[in-house]
């Protein structure tokens, strides 16, 4: 295998690395506050990086998201680009990828996923992680809690265009005749109404019922990728669900509530023309998004540990203790060499799974281990590096705080550490024994 960028890769890294270095500086973040920076989403957009990632891979992707992880940069980039443009070019008909690239190039077309990024499927209705459950007398369901909300009212639109406020003001429960609906981080995606069966009409689409608790820059969405319990992807464009309602997560990823309610969804991919097409071959388009998925925000993370790690190292080289810088100091230099090592693997792992999805390559065993190391190594070196500045590293308008946030929130959204071994673990039982 070889990690080596090609001409197109490296020159769109360096233009993503000025871009981001220019526009999301720590001013124009916190005067961002939770929202998405639309001035820098405009400047990424003009540049036509997000495009760029048709001709470049995920390997590119991945490159690129290193840089926006090292700045922490407030734009839907990973998202769009993950779940929108390689989704469409990869999986989408004919049809719909001239209907949706040429948008989600100029990105006045912004898509993302209520994938379950932990990738762990549970049969368990558990009202703790905001599943909707469903009372034993079979009467109607009932919706679990989310995390963090905010009020809910009208969101932030796409990049700042206002969407429909929520239509009524009662909680939305699942079609009659639906099963319960689980929410996007770590549990079962969303299923079909009427009965878990979609409706596939001659065009491909059908109606979706139930509630994920939070799908990343959702507010800033046009369209939002959601799999049904048979891991069929469906498209939902965000003004027709029932209704999208703010909320707040550990980092500033203008995340929000989908409520859908028999909301009309198009079928992604070749089968979508095929009315009654298996369910296997839409499974298919789902592990490849997810995988791709994973390996992304795994290239997201190692930007976000290596910015960490970056600043730890300036501020320990100038702030001296006992008359000395404290990187002088042996307990600091260790604790910074193991931030180092765990930066490493991370990059490397997320390098070698994108360079084997580009090649065609068997990529979910990759994948898997490149979100394992990313969400456990990555809370570490986020802990190390706000530990690293002392005192300073508890003031939460310091810059390293907003790496140890999206560090941890990452983490979350990667999936646990240990469910994630399970699933590897299980995924090479099944493989050949030799």
């Amino acid at each position: 295998m070889d990690f080596t960028p090609t001409e197109e890769q490296e020159a769109a890294r360096e233009l993503a690395a000025r871009v981001f270095g220019d526009l999301a500086t720590h001013e124009r973040l916190r005067a961002a506050g939770t929202g998405t920076d639309a001035e820098l989403w405009k400047a990424l957009c003009a540049a036509g990086l997000p495009g760029a990632v048709e001709d470049t891979g995920l390997l590119g992707l991945v490159l690129l998201l290193e840089e926006q992880g090292r700045v922490t940069a407030q734009v839907p980039f990973a998202a769009t680009c993950v779940y929108g443009l390689l989704a469409v070019t990869r999986h989408g008909t004919a049809e719909q990828r001239a209907r949706l690239l040429p948008g989600l190039r100029d990105g006045t077309t912004v898509i993302t996923g209520a994938l379950p990024a932990g990738g762990v499927v549970s049969t368990a209705h558990d009202e703790a992680r905001g599943r909707a459950t469903a009372p034993a007398d079979g009467g109607e369901l009932r919706q679990g809690r989310a995390p963090n909300p905010t009020t809910p009212g009208p969101p932030p639109g796409p990049i700042g265009e206002p969407l429909p406020p929520a239509s009524g003001g009662e909680p939305l429960l699942p079609a009659s005749g639906g099963e319960s609906l689980p929410p996007a981080s770590g549990g079962e995606p969303l299923l079909p109404a009427s009965g878990g069966e979609p409706l596939l009409p001659a065009s491909g689409g059908g109606r979706l019922s139930g509630v994920v608790d939070w799908v990343p820059w959702l507010r800033d969405a046009t369209h939002v990728l959601v799999p049904d319990a048979d891991r069929v992807l469906w498209l939902v464009r965000t003004e027709d669900a029932a209704a999208v309602e703010a909320v707040e997560l550990t980092a500033p990823w203008s995340a929000g509530r989908l409520v859908l309610a028999e909301t009309p969804a198009e079928r992604l991919g070749a089968d979508a023309e095929r009315p009654g097409a298996p369910a296997e071959a839409g499974a298919v388009a789902h592990d490849d998004v997810l995988a791709a998925a994973r390996i992304a925000f795994a290239g997201l993370q190692a930007g976000v540990c290596a910015g960490s790690l970056a600043r730890a190292v300036a501020y320990t080289s100038v702030r001296e203790q006992f008359g000395r810088p404290l990187a002088t100091h042996q307990a600091v230099q260790l604790r910074a060499a193991d931030a180092h090592m765990d930066t490493e693997a991370i990059r490397v792992t997320a390098y070698e799974a994108a360079w084997r999805f580009d090649e065609g390559l068997d990529s979910e065993a990759a994948a898997l281990t490149a979100a394992w190391w990313a969400s456990e190594a990555g809370k570490r070196v986020v802990h190390a590096g706000q530990h690293l500045h002392g005192g300073m590293g508890a003031d939460l308008d310091h810059p390293v705080h907003r790496h140890f946030l999206w560090g941890r929130q990452l983490d979350a959204y990667l999936g646990c550490g240990t469910e994630l071994l399970a699933e590897l673990g299980d995924l090479l039982a099944k493989g050949d024994p030799s």
